[in-house]
């Protein structure tokens, strides 16, 4: 992955990565991490209950990749800013993106959450067990989705494929076998469909019922 692309690719990949264990660790009360959405120039955080669509409702947060110095914005800034906005009442929002309301975030409005010790527990965890590399495994994870009880739409850059690939997956299935034949699976051209309602991907693989 080269250029602007292949950066954009990076950045979303190491933001993905470090936002991961929200997805069992509230950002505030009862309100958890529900998806990770890539766009070129910005990142959407997705805020939900653990019940996936239960209250409160999945709202979709939108941070440009480029802060004011334009430099990539930190993941650590990023979990602060979601934090904040999930602990509070969400802003009106007249748009929406896949069912979801879409709030684009001035983060100049918004004062990041102090990390709390559990951030700060997690971060020397992570730091010592999964070191950061400047270069993501491909396909490289960029995004995902709770979609439904058991089921998850992972967003996926592959090297042979320009754009992301949105592969549906679900959680209950021989997990193991499908992570392992996944970047195959991603190659099979017969697999692919487009979905219109998704504008965060190029192309949508369903490995359901795999």
């Amino acid at each position: 992955m080269s250029g602007a692309f292949g950066e954009s690719v990076e950045q979303q990949a190491y933001l993905t990565r470090f936002l991961l264990e929200h997805t069992t660790v509230p950002l505030a009360d009862r309100t958890f991490l529900r998806g990770v959405l890539p766009t070129r120039d910005a990142v959407r955080v997705v805020t939900g209950s653990a019940d996936t669509w239960a209250e409160p409702a999945p709202v979709a947060y939108e941070f440009g990749l480029l802060g004011d110095d334009v430099e990539p914005v930190t993941a650590p800034l990023v979990l602060g800013w979601a934090r904040t906005l999930a602990a509070g009442t969400p802003p009106a929002s007249d748009e929406s993106v896949m069912g979801m309301a879409l709030v684009r975030v001035d983060t100049d409005a918004v004062e990041p959450a102090v990390p709390s010790l559990n951030d700060q527990a997690l971060r020397v965890l992570r730091t010592l067990a999964q070191p950061y590399i400047e270069t993501p495994p491909s396909p490289a994870l960029c995004g995902f989705l709770f979609t439904g009880p058991d089921t998850m739409r992972l967003y996926l850059a592959a090297e042979e494929a320009a754009g992301l690939t949105a592969a549906d997956v679900r959680l209950t299935g021989a997990l193991t076998a499908l992570l392992a034949a996944l970047p195959s699976l991603l190659r099979e051209t017969e697999r692919r469909a487009a979905d219109e309602a998704d504008p965060h991907c190029s192309r949508t693989v369903d490995l359901t019922s795999w």
